[in-house]
């Protein structure tokens, strides 16, 4: 079997309104292939709407909350319209009293399923960022497939697991502060791959790391 996969170059850009984050991945997408069984976006893809509420601060991150439904309604939108799997990256979001970063997988018929980063990044912590503590594999698309969130790529047991569960194809949205911390993701990225012998497709946000959003607001608390 043949699987084609798309993983999208996304650039983190500070919006003053969902409305351009919208054009910003609607443009992105049309030069995606028609024929891609699955499209893959970056982690934090939404982070650059919290300059729609001012002052750059941890206050106005969590506050892309506020996005949530846009950006469901958005990416299940364009599935059903595509007729394609999307891995939309991950999206910041409060669960009764706390936030949780999710990844959200997106059918072709509408259908929603979820994953809740189980290992947080030390900077994350200043998010009031809470863990997930499920771990699934997914028949969604021509496979199974699962999910390991940028750091997560770095715990060996979560792409174990997802890999003696039935996962064929491991899928990594990234985000990164720095370029040694995009290596660092990438090469544990093949490391999963070689020890489960499974797929791993590492999508990480594009642009200049160092002088991105979350960076300017939290540094990184290791290179």
């Amino acid at each position: 079997m043949k699987i084609k996969i798309t993983a999208c170059q996304f650039r983190v850009e500070k919006v003053s309104n969902f409305l351009e984050f919208q054009e910003q991945v609607e443009d992105l997408i049309t030069q995606v292939p028609e024929n891609s069984d699955y499209i893959i976006f970056p982690e934090l893809l939404t982070i650059g709407l919290s300059a729609a509420f001012g002052e750059q601060d941890a206050s106005s991150v969590i506050r892309i909350d506020e996005y949530t439904n846009q950006y469901k309604d958005l990416f299940r939108s364009i599935s059903r319209k595509r007729k394609q799997v999307i891995i939309a990256g991950t999206h910041l979001e409060r669960r009764e009293n706390e936030y949780y970063n999710i990844a959200y997988i997106f059918d072709e018929d509408g259908t929603v399923v979820e994953h809740k980063k189980t290992h947080i990044f030390p900077a994350e912590a200043n998010w009031h960022t809470s863990e997930g503590d499920e771990l699934e594999v997914y028949s969604v698309g021509p496979v199974k497939i699962g999910l390991a969130v940028c750091y997560e790529a770095e715990i060996p047991e979560i792409s174990r697991i997802l890999s003696v569960n039935g996962a064929e194809i491991i899928f990594c949205p990234s985000y990164t502060f720095t370029e040694a911390g995009f290596w660092r993701v990438r090469h544990c990225a093949h490391a999963r791959a070689i020890e489960n012998q499974v797929y791993f497709v590492h999508c990480p946000t594009v642009g200049e790391p160092r002088i991105t959003l979350a960076e300017r607001i939290w540094p990184c608390q290791y290179p």
